[in-house]
């Protein structure tokens, strides 16, 4: 049967409920769909949806979530497509929309992210798994929000996401949002993902710079690199899929934050 539903970008979207052919452009939320339980409905993926690894192996690659694949999406002929505003290109989107049914989240907190693997399960019909998952989640960083206050956590922090140039996470963004939640204060004001120098870090009283493992590869040697310019700020390598992965990637985060917590007291 078809059905109806509004995406977190106010629009609607008609597919056969439930859906049997799904494409999914976003790595975190390809892996909340297999954590859902589905398995053989997932026929397509991006190049970057590594997790789990022996499923990524057995899907067709529609290309990568910023550059897709356009006519070998539409060969597939899925009966749903899930992707997500900030991690998609808008012209792809517009141009699938206009053969196929395309579901989009827009995801700016932890709780955005919660309201999204239940939109999804609802999407899959797999409500009551999405809401465990959200049950983990919830009580997961409501834990670390309370360890954070009880251990008097308070870091001004800059997390770095590219070099040359350094970028950044500014305000208004996922990652942002999972900061504060552990303790910490952006040093970053503007909105988004600037670009910074590093003489500009220098002048914001910055505690912690932590080098994300993605989307650029920081390194060890890129500690160095930072310390030698501002050697009164420690620096710390970090895993990015744990800051910026908003599906059921947050429930393996919860005890990765535990233990990260425990670096800053």
């Amino acid at each position: 049967m078809q059905k109806s539903f509004i995406d977190q970008m106010g629009r609607e979207v008609k597919f056969n409920f439930p859906p049997k052919r799904i494409i999914s452009l976003v790595p975190s939320q390809t892996e909340l769909l297999f954590d859902l339980g589905l398995d053989k409905e997932i026929i397509g993926l991006t190049k970057f949806c590594i997790h789990p690894i022996e499923k990524f192996a057995e899907r067709t690659k529609v290309g990568g979530t910023k550059k897709l694949n356009i006519e070998l999406i539409k060969d597939l002929k899925p009966d749903l497509i899930i992707g997500n505003k900030e991690e998609n290109t808008q012209s792809d989107i517009e141009e699938l929309a206009e053969n196929c049914p395309v579901w989009m989240s827009d995801i700016f907190t932890l709780d955005d992210a919660m309201k999204t693997i239940t939109e999804i399960g609802e999407l899959v019909d797999r409500s009551p798994e999405a809401s465990y998952l959200n049950h983990l989640i919830a009580a997961g960083f409501t834990d670390l929000k309370t360890l954070a206050i009880q251990n008097s956590i308070d870091k001004r922090v800059a997390y770095l996401i590219w070099r040359k140039p350094y970028m950044a996470v500014g305000k208004n963004t996922f990652i942002d949002n999972v900061l504060v939640t552990n303790g910490m204060t952006n040093v970053i004001n503007q909105e988004r993902y600037p670009e910074v120098t590093l003489a500009e870090l220098e002048t914001t009283n910055c505690e912690l710079i932590l080098l994300s493992s993605e989307p650029y590869p920081f390194k060890e040697k890129h500690i160095e690199e930072i310390q030698m310019a501002i050697p009164d700020v420690k620096v710390m390598l970090v895993d990015g899929e744990m800051f910026s992965w908003y599906g059921s990637r947050l429930v393996k985060a919860v005890q990765y934050f535990f233990e990260f917590q425990k670096e800053l007291y």
